[in-house]
């Protein structure tokens, strides 16, 4: 097969939403429904054989929620699926922010009774600015929710996007029976059955069928019908090129864990959802159809199987063809890697890869040469931009708990740095470590993952600090002066970076002041913004 026929089978997206809007569970039924798995975990259950597919790490089958990207791969109707599941929790929003450089669409789980969340207005916000396409899929049907209409005329303000029906709810809570696909006027009744597919669908010939009444019932099919009469005759026809450029989502309505509306979100997806695109970098724009392999590294993860401690970068291929056992460019190393073992992904179960292609993501196994947003090549000196950084808005010192673990602990509070779970800064004299994080639960992960995966105790102390600020000055001279004279505030990242540790904004100001000299940078990127400028 051509490697134009191969981009255009593909589909590669991610799964954003609030926690607890039915994010995993609805990766699961697409799996499900692909073929993929034969039956459904329970996502709230702790015991391990229940846990969610994607969610394979200990703490997530424990907390029941999703703290780190999962990767997925299956085919459906002669189309390759490559879904990434991200974390919900803000405490993770780092993790799905990178994500969403590695996907070419994204559907936005909605949950029919809370409505727009907080955390889906700032992941729709980065949708928007990208202009990544979004379907919509409002979950819980089979519960007691907000009006179908009310939904989307609060989708359509809370996140700024247009928005057009493709399905219709038939009823909500106790009186919900499936869903009325506006596109084809078909009739989908399903069973709830959380663990297997039930389709229990049924032809009909539009809404003035009369095997309608007989399968809803009078009042419900009067309701449908007053329904769809007004959302055709409101609502503006599916433009599929609105949709390409972001400024129009397709809604889907259903019920997750009960199989309602599954399918026809998939089938439909595959119709509209765009292959895979081109990517920017800091010379150019790389095309999938390119003949050169290029791609990028979004996530680095330690520990997936912790029986082997392996390490494993997740690199979204761009263009070209990735073959295994080929040497290619580490643009920012400078030098060739190969790669003996590279994986595919069901969540943590792996398979090895002999090629993949644009939009496929692959599992590279790294003894450490990778930091995220590494670029690979066939020999262009080019990198992949728009991956974001963060500065961190909690700081706590890291203590050791027990002296006897001292290098397991340096080896895994390093790994998970270079994860991007967190930030390090380290103080000397002293070896002093100082944990950035944008949120607190990230706090929790570190110390659960450190001792379940390298046997290392730990546990955090406050500490005076309210913001990182990364440090460049004029001349080396000017540099060493200010951190001589601010020693007590200096630190340095994982890459020997100096860091100013402020105490408070009034810090930062009055330092500015005093050295002028002295540039304060929000990011570790900095060097690469003003290069590019």
């Amino acid at each position: 097969m051509s490697l134009q026929s191969e981009i255009a089978k593909r589909r590669t997206f991610g799964i954003i939403s609030h926690p607890d809007a039915g994010k995993t569970t609805l990766t699961e039924k697409l799996l499900l429904f692909g073929g993929a798995i034969q039956k459904a975990g329970a996502v709230k259950s702790n015991k391990a054989d229940k846990a969610a597919t994607s969610d394979f790490m200990e703490i997530e089958k424990q907390r029941g929620i999703s703290v780190a990207t999962s990767v997925m791969g299956f085919e459906y109707l002669n189309t390759k699926i490559n879904i990434l599941d991200t974390p919900g929790h803000k405490d993770f929003a780092e993790d799905t922010y990178r994500t969403l450089t590695a996907v070419d669409s994204v559907i936005l789980v909605v949950d029919c009774v809370k409505g727009v969340e907080e955390q889906t207005k700032k992941l729709m916000q980065v949708c928007r600015m990208r202009h990544t396409p979004v379907i919509v899929f409002v979950n819980k049907m089979d519960r007691e929710g907000k009006d179908p209409f009310d939904l989307l005329e609060e989708i359509e303000k809370e996140l700024n996007i247009s928005t057009r029906a493709l399905s219709w709810p038939i009823g909500i809570g106790s009186t919900f029976k499936g869903v009325y696909q506006l596109h084809d006027k078909s009739l989908n009744l399903f069973s709830a059955s959380k663990k297997h597919i039930a389709d229990d669908s049924i032809a009909i010939n539009g809404l003035d069928d009369p095997k309608l009444e007989e399968l809803l019932g009078e009042r419900l099919t009067s309701k449908l019908k007053e329904d769809v009469e007004l959302i055709e005759t409101v609502a503006e026809p599916f433009d599929r090129d609105l949709y390409l450029s972001g400024y129009l989502a397709p809604v889907f309505f259903g019920s997750a864990i009960n199989n309602f509306g599954v399918q026809e979100l998939l089938e439909t997806f595959i119709k509209i959802a765009p292959s895979p695109q081109g990517r920017e970098t800091d010379t150019r724009k790389v095309e999938p159809n390119e003949p050169k392999f290029s791609g990028f590294i979004f996530k680095i993860h330690a520990n997936l199987d912790p029986n082997h401690r392996d390490r494993i970068a997740f690199c979204r291929i761009c263009s070209g063809t990735f073959q295994r056992n080929t040497f290619y460019q580490h643009n920012r190393l400078n030098k060739k890697l190969k790669f003996a073992s590279p994986t595919s992904f069901m969540a943590d179960n792996k398979s090895l890869v002999e090629e993949a292609f644009p939009g496929d993501v692959v599992g590279l196994y790294d003894s450490g040469n990778f930091k995220i947003g590494d670029t690979l090549t066939e020999g262009e000196s080019l990198q992949f931009i728009g991956i974001p950084s963060f500065s961190p808005e909690i700081f706590r010192e890291l203590e050791n708990s027990d002296p006897f673990k001292t290098k397991q602990l340096e080896k895994g509070i390093h790994q998970l740095s270079d994860e991007g779970v967190a930030q390090l800064f380290v103080q000397n004299p002293g070896n002093r470590k100082i944990i950035g994080t944008v949120g607190e639960l990230q706090f929790e992960v570190i110390q659960f993952r450190l001792k379940n995966e390298y046997g290392a105790s730990c546990h955090f102390r406050p500490v005076n600090i309210s913001k990182a600020k990364w440090i460049s000055a004029t001349t080396p001279q000017e540099l060493e002066k200010f951190t001589r004279r601010y020693a007590q505030k200096i630190a340095f990242d994982k890459e020997s970076k100096p860091v100013f540790l402020a105490s408070s904004a009034w810090d930062i100001e009055y330092a500015a002041k005093e050295y002028p000299a002295i540039t304060f940078h929000e990011t570790s990127e900095w060097e690469m913004l003003v290069d590019k400028k």
